[in-house]
């Protein structure tokens, strides 16, 4: 019996033995957060550093402006009269005579070359404003705001008068704050 009193305490013993030989429980990992937290801090630097040297310099307050102010009156818009005259339109079976003021929206830098090609085909330019509103149907010189009758100018004039240097249209848009029908008999 003495043989199995010690072999029933050996299996106590070799529990305790497991326990001494496992690693005992870390703390948190100060020295790799630590070198985290400077590497992340010197990757912050880095980071200002290119940004600053790469950014581009503050200019002085009276050059942005004057530069500004040239850009700002070359893309500033003027309007410029392309015909005031009474036009017939006979699609009804009825004559009426439309009285219309009819203007161009064009760029400040535009304004030169706008202005010499309407002196130069002034006679084309009249006669195709007035072949619009002959072919126009009654209902397109009553809409509230002329939308077909100014695409219809805007796709004519920008034929006539062509695009710019940069490839764009001349004409912004076409205003016509005056059309007044009225039966002619």
């Amino acid at each position: 019996m003495s043989d199995a009193k010690e072999h029933k305490e050996a299996p106590k013993e070799a529990p305790k033995a497991d326990a001494a030989a496992a690693p005992a429980k870390k703390g948190l990992p100060v020295k790799v957060i630590g070198i985290v937290a400077v590497l992340m801090a010197l990757e912050a630097a880095a980071v200002f550093m290119v940004v600053k040297a790469t950014s581009p310099k503050p200019a002085a307050a009276e050059e942005v402006h004057l530069e500004h102010a040239d850009q700002h009156d070359t893309e500033a818009t003027i309007e410029i009269q392309l015909i005031e005259e009474k036009f017939q339109n006979l699609q009804t079976g009825r004559v009426w005579i439309w009285d219309t003021d009819i203007y161009l929206k064009v760029k400040q830098k535009n304004e030169e070359a706008v202005n010499k090609v309407l002196e130069g085909k002034s006679a084309e330019v009249k006669e195709g404003v007035a072949m619009i509103f002959r072919r126009a149907q009654h209902s397109q010189l009553k809409e509230p705001g002329l939308e077909t009758i100014n695409r219809q100018l805007t796709a004519y004039m920008n034929l006539v008068i062509g695009k710019d240097p940069d490839g764009k249209e001349r004409i912004e848009k076409i205003f016509i704050p005056k059309c007044r029908g009225f039966p002619a008999d």
